[in-house]
């Protein structure tokens, strides 16, 4: 555990997150918990782009004073990338969320299992 280990917390955290939301994701029947575990994969992603993004004692790259050195600033790009999932993210999940409505108003249940039995059921009518 030397002094590496609070060097790469951030990292650490977004792999610990990453593994809650997949396991989450892969062991939940649950259509609502799949979704959380969806989201909180997400998360794991944004914080780990976010990490790797930072460099410390470089400033947003925002010109001020006439400089215009690229050493002084950090790279945009990660942000933008974070924010741009953020907004995929939303969408995606009101779109889960929607779909998982309509399953719930037709087979009134949100365990996946439950739904498929009852959709075997309905093509053999």
């Amino acid at each position: 555990m030397g002094p590496n280990l609070w060097m790469n917390i951030e990292e650490i955290a977004a792999v610990i997150l990453f593994g809650v939301g997949f396991t989450t994701l892969l062991l939940h029947k649950n259509m609502i918990k799949k979704i959380i575990g969806l989201n909180i994969m997400d998360t794991a992603v944004y914080l780990f782009l976010a990490a790797m993004g930072y460099v410390d004692g470089r400033i947003a790259p925002i010109v001020e004073n006439g400089v215009t050195d690229a050493e002084v600033y950090i790279n945009p790009i990660p942000s933008g990338l974070v924010l741009t999932g953020i907004v995929v993210s939303v969408s995606v999940t009101a779109l889960m969320l929607s779909l998982t409505v309509c399953l719930f108003r037709k087979y009134h249940s949100l365990d996946l299992d439950e739904i498929l039995i009852r959709m075997q059921k309905e093509e053999l009518r």
